[in-house]
């Protein structure tokens, strides 16, 4: 069995074309005309998700063929397919990019490409950009969007040049754009008008309605349903950390903790709330603490509870941002340092180059549990650490994972759907 949907993943040569501004454009101005939208990220990613969720009104999952799953992306795909009328895929980096990369998913899945190219400092050549990322895996080329186009005159020149492939889309150069933060875009609570500049862009992108009715819909195969996940946390309530320290949490995440069987709860450390009463494990996602040691490190009550909960035996999963808050002290960019809630011994520094990046795995008692790491600190502690992930595909050895009392700390962003069994371990009090 099939379903039948329309779908375009949007790529283009590398980072920094507008991949983002020119799939939340199109998201927003389909909406706008009543449609129905659903838009997945290819690759692990926590900010893109965020802007591409605003700008469609509807969740945003991640898809990718080795950290998700092969049939696990069908499954999402298909079920988004059941419930839209048009399904955009912001891939990751460039078109070729990465082992799975964005050109692996199109393929696997038969979604036709529209590559995002930025024309402010170029004409004619666009064509051999387009031309050579169509051929060169090859793909299937549903047409070319331009980014920071000049003039009409430009946009006629960047279309001549592309010959038997279609311009689809053209975006002008933007006044405000979405600003960017060294993980990223900033998070759309910090930007200001969001909907409004979102509503721009759409304003803005210039759309070629009959190529886009042209496109034949792609046919999602319905596969099996793979299993569902045992009730190994029921009975159990899961305190997680939200607010604007704590933010970076796959959607994935909190639908496997509730598969699995456990309530969930949420807290603000920077609100410095208390970690709930009736809490039987507390979650610490990723985030931006660098941006908000002041404000944590005055949070007293916070910092008390967390100790408290770790001082009972309390199962606590600290991920990235999570362990650079129960760090001894953080320094920020600034070089300003802030005391933390010292359930890990050493200290936290940011730092320019980038400290980690890329898929990983991590090893446990349950099998495999898949994710990624993205940071710019560097923990320095004289702990020693009970294992390594794995990066993925080359096999070296990634990110420190720390065991202390019922803490389990790492800078590695764990897919919880990869795993269930093992996370459901790491949140109760026989994995201590």
């Amino acid at each position: 069995m099939h379903i039948e949907v329309k779908a375009l993943l949007v790529t283009a040569v590398a980072s920094g074309q507008g991949k983002t501004s020119v799939t939340a454009a199109l998201a927003r101005k389909l909406v706008r005309q009543g449609q129905r939208v659903r838009v997945f990220k290819c690759g692990p990613d926590f900010i893109d998700p965020m802007i591409l969720e605003r700008a469609s009104g509807a969740p945003v999952q991640s898809l990718d063929l080795w950290v998700v799953g092969r049939e696990a992306c069908r499954q999402l795909l298909a079920q988004a397919a059941s419930e839209s009328d048009v399904i955009l895929i912001e891939g990751v980096m460039g078109l070729y990019d990465g082992a799975p990369s964005s050109a692996d998913l199109a393929r696997e899945f038969g979604v036709p490409v529209m590559a995002v190219i930025d024309a402010a400092a170029m004409a004619q050549t666009a064509g051999a950009l387009a031309h050579g990322l169509r051929d060169y895996g090859p793909v299937a080329m549903a047409g070319v969007a331009a980014n920071r186009v000049a003039s009409v005159g430009h946009a006629q020149m960047v279309a001549a040049s592309l010959r038997d492939i279609a311009l689809l889309a053209t975006l002008p150069r933007q006044s405000a754009a979405l600003p960017e933060r060294h993980l990223g875009l900033v998070v759309p609570g910090e930007v200001a008008a969001i909907d409004a500049l979102l509503d721009t862009l759409a304003d803005q992108l210039v759309f070629a309605a009959d190529a886009w009715e042209a496109l034949p819909p792609v046919r999602i195969e319905l596969g099996a349903m793979l299993p569902a996940a045992a009730p190994l946390l029921a009975g159990k309530t899961i305190a997680i950390a939200r607010d604007a320290a704590f933010l970076f949490i796959y959607p994935a995440n909190l639908d496997t903790l509730r598969q699995l069987g456990a309530d969930l709860c949420f807290f603000s450390p920077l609100a410095d709330q208390p970690v709930p009463a009736e809490a039987d494990a507390v979650y610490l996602p990723g985030g931006y603490p660098e941006l908000h040691g002041e404000a944590l490190s005055n949070a007293a009550q916070w910092r008390t509870s967390i100790r408290a909960a770790h001082g009972a035996g309390m199962p606590i999963l600290a991920e990235c941002g999570g362990m650079m808050a129960l760090a001894d002290v953080l320094t920020d960019q600034s070089g300003a340092s802030w005391p933390m809630a010292g359930l890990l011994a050493g200290a936290v520094g940011m730092q320019e180059r980038l400290a980690g990046l890329g898929s990983q795995a991590l090893a446990t008692a349950q099998g495999e549990l898949r994710g990624h790491t993205f940071h710019y600190s560097a923990l320095t502690t004289a702990l020693t650490p009970s294992g390594h992930t794995v990066k993925h595909p080359s096999g070296a050895a990634g990110e420190a994972l720390y065991r202390v009392g019922s803490l389990t700390a790492s800078y590695f962003h764990a897919y919880f759907a990869s795993n269930a069994p093992a996370v459901a371990a790491m949140l109760s009090r026989q994995s201590a």
